[in-house]
């Protein structure tokens, strides 16, 4: 794909017009119409400007830069390499002091990095096959043999997983996303909303020996982060929804 080509599909999902783009990374309607048609070669700083401006993730911005013709701006070190080592101490720190709650790591795909000892409550049950490495979180969530024959409200909370991760790939299309995607659509019945659906998400019903968990979640990502590996992490922390399940998560690690 060419640049121009990649431009105009990005900002095509984005829903901005050739004026709403321009405005944004400083330029003129005419001089990005010139950039989208071929006609004009834009400067390695104009397509930061443009990636920035259509907000990006790093890895897209990466290959807009490499689709101009350009060496990428931003680097990708693995999970394992010293640049990341604060990084992952600092994310054990916050695991560690979210006891007694759940609370896990996981890229953009979906696959655990870190998770904490009592996100052991959530997987309970579950397959051997899907808790070996790699774990991917989606795939437990929703396959039968993982957590949806303990979850009360399954059709409520698989239409949240599935409806987040459809805006995901029609924002930043990624073939193995979609995959997934396909894979978990077909554990999911096809069914409408109840008439008291509500619309946004619903915390999770889950069972467990000592009684029925209600967990909400709340999502965080590295927001300035320069490295794409970091900026991919996702911490996803639950927190109780009630005083009793506040109290069943106390006494789960207080047994453990």
């Amino acid at each position: 794909m060419d640049f121009p080509t990649a431009l105009r599909g990005h900002r095509s999902r984005r829903r901005l017009s050739q004026l709403d783009l321009a405005l944004r990374a400083g330029t003129t309607q005419r001089h990005l119409s010139f950039i989208e048609s071929g006609r004009s070669v834009p400067g390695r700083d104009m397509v930061v400007r443009l990636a920035e401006s259509l907000e990006l993730p790093l890895r897209e911005r990466n290959d807009l830069l490499l689709t101009a013709g350009y060496a990428p701006a931003y680097p990708q070190s693995g999970l394992d390499s010293g640049r990341l080592a604060p990084v992952l101490t600092a994310l054990t720190h916050i695991l560690t002091g979210h006891q007694p709650y759940p609370a896990l790591v996981i890229d953009r795909r979906g696959d655990l990095v870190a998770a904490n000892d009592a996100f052991g409550l959530l997987t309970a049950g579950a397959s051997a096959d899907l808790l070996r490495p790699p774990l991917n979180v989606y795939r437990l969530a929703l396959h039968p043999q993982g957590l949806a024959p303990r979850i009360a409200n399954f059709a409520e909370w698989a239409r949240h997983v599935l409806d987040g991760l459809r805006r995901e790939t029609l924002r930043n299309p990624d073939a193995a996303l979609a995959e997934l995607l396909t894979e978990l659509q077909s554990y999911v019945p096809d069914q409408e909303p109840g008439g008291d659906h509500l619309g946004f998400a619903v915390p999770l019903r889950l069972s467990s020996p000592g009684g029925e968990l209600r967990l909400m979640t709340t999502i965080s990502t590295f927001a300035t982060a320069v490295d794409v590996t970091v900026a991919e992490l996702r911490l996803e922390a639950f927190l109780p929804a009630d005083e009793e399940t506040a109290a069943l998560l106390a006494g789960s690690a207080s047994a453990r």
